[in-house]
């Protein structure tokens, strides 16, 4: 496995790159993103769900309400403004991975 502070600084972009393929779910998020990782990340529901609250009160996501089969599921999609954010931060990350690379896969050959 891997350290969990590794995770720390990843979370909003992964859960922005979900959301910007379709509307989700909080437990579709989770599980979706346990497939796509091949299990590498399973997000708890104390961690997610204040992310969420956290992007949607920030004006990136926003939620709505669906019924299905007689189940009501709060569903969260990404606004034109969480697509900027997410975009922001993608480039942070290919900077930051680039780097992190560069450093440790460099002194490990």
């Amino acid at each position: 496995m891997f350290d969990k502070e590794l995770l720390k600084g990843s979370t909003e972009i992964l859960i922005l790159s979900l959301l910007n393929r379709e509307p989700m779910y909080g437990y579709q998020i989770i599980k979706e993103a346990e497939n796509k990782s091949e299990g590498v990340f399973h997000f708890k529901e104390g961690t997610l769900y204040p992310l969420l609250h956290s992007l949607e009160a920030d004006g990136f996501l926003k939620s709505y309400w669906l019924e299905y089969e007689g189940r009501k599921r709060k569903y969260y999609r990404i606004t034109a403004t969480g697509k900027k954010h997410m975009e922001k931060k993608l480039e942070e990350w290919k900077i930051f991975s680039s780097a992190v690379n560069r450093i440790v896969l460099e002194g490990c050959m």
